[in-house]
């Protein structure tokens, strides 16, 4: 009897010292492995859990995708023509609301102290006649060909020096279809006059539906109207040194009809005007909380009715001496573990849409800190889609248990 009684003891005690022998580092706490299994119990709730979250990071993903490259094409021009001081019409709303300068503002520019150079630029509408019949509207952008900072950028086809030849443009490959050419040499009509494809470029789109044309600031002058000295805007730069608030004062006393604005005033003037006061920038917004708010609804759906199922193995635990807090705990990390999966399979799916998008009309992009952004959201929304779930733990009874 006593053998019998002390052989379990006894062969407890190798596989106690077994446990302490394991290293630390692959003991995997029981309150993570209570919220895996329950995660995981039941396979069609996981599912439409993680299909949710996968929806939710998806549309959150394009569409803050599109908010960042629909800000950064409204700025494509400004960002390759850099400049210190942009002088400009007044009361211009955005880069693509253009208007003449008197034709003046040059030389009083280059007249004030601390400027090193001033540069026209010349952005105008236009009409396009298609090759095969059918017209439509196109922003004519003129710059001077002597120019480091000469449009268009990222030419793929043609050259630059072409484009200073007489009835000559560049346009966007990805305007093919609506400007009806395909291939350099062929012609085209651009407000009355003949005009011929000399360069192509890749991924120079505007935010409008308006497709950008390229040409010398001769020309542009000429198809548009403009006297001989006229341009849309002044591109200033500063001699090494020169103190940039001092100069734009300058410069505003001589040009009182003007705006005088620095390169980041300028851009952000125009993505505000785009994205702000036409509501474009609202309805993006829009389609991103929704987003948010779909996989919340779903995942607390989830999370509640998983722990409603479980309110008798949770009421055990409680009797047994677990804390609410040690509950709350495999709560929220089954709730985490739903947001890394989702996370994870909702990123890989929004990179592939934004990769086949990368050629086409929608630009769509996706950064390292943006990415950071959405997989902090998407782990914040679950933990908060979580509270509805703890809500009922907290609430539990131990004497449940003993009421079965």
């Amino acid at each position: 009897m006593e053998l019998a009684a002390t052989a379990p003891v006894i062969m407890r005690k190798p596989l106690a010292a077994a446990r302490e022998k394991r290293p630390s580092a692959f003991r995997v706490p029981m309150v993570v492995k209570l919220a895996y299994r329950n995660l995981f119990h039941d396979r069609l709730s996981f599912f439409v859990t993680v299909v949710g979250i996968l929806f939710s990071v998806v549309l959150v993903a394009v569409q803050s995708g599109i908010y960042l490259g629909s800000a950064n094409k409204i700025a494509t021009i400004i960002d390759a023509a850099p400049a210190d001081l942009w002088i400009v019409p007044l009361g211009t709303k955005s880069y693509d609301d253009p208007s003449f300068l008197a034709g003046r503002e040059r030389y009083l520019a280059l007249s004030a102290p601390g400027v090193e150079n001033s540069e026209d630029m010349l952005v105008s509408f236009a009409r396009w006649r298609k090759p095969r019949g059918g017209e439509t509207t196109v922003l004519l952008i003129g710059t001077s060909g002597d120019s480091p900072k000469a449009l268009p950028a990222n030419i793929i086809e043609g050259s630059r020096a072409a484009l200073e030849a007489p009835n000559t443009v560049a346009i966007d490959r990805s305007y093919f279809n609506d400007l009806g050419v395909n291939r350099l040499g062929e012609h085209a009509e651009l407000n009355g006059a003949a005009v011929k494809l000399v360069a192509i470029t890749k991924r120079v789109r505007s935010f409008t539906t308006l497709p950008f044309v390229f040409t010398s600031i001769d020309e542009a002058r000429q198809l548009s109207g403009a006297n001989q000295d006229q341009a849309s805007y002044q591109r200033v730069t500063l001699l090494p040194g020169a103190d940039l608030e001092t100069v734009r004062k300058e410069i505003a006393v001589r040009l009182p009809d003007t705006e005088v604005l620095t390169q980041a005033e300028f851009r952000t003037r125009s993505q505000d005007y785009w994205l702000k006061q036409t509501g474009a920038g609202a309805a993006l917004d829009a389609g991103k909380l929704l987003g948010l708010i779909v996989g919340i609804v779903i995942v607390a759906q989830t999370l509640y009715s998983s722990t409603k199922d479980h309110i008798n193995e949770f009421a055990t635990l409680r009797a047994l001496g677990a804390g609410a807090g040690y509950i709350v705990k495999v709560i929220l990390i089954q709730a985490v573990l739903s947001g890394l999966i989702g996370y994870v399979l909702g990123m890989g799916l929004a990179l592939t849409a934004i990769h086949f998008a990368q050629d086409t009309k929608l630009t769509i992009i996706m950064t390292a800190p943006l990415a950071a952004q959405l997989f902090a959201i998407t782990i914040g929304m679950c933990i908060f889609a979580a509270i509805s779930a703890i809500i009922k733990v907290v609430r539990i009874d131990p004497a449940v248990v003993f009421s079965r």
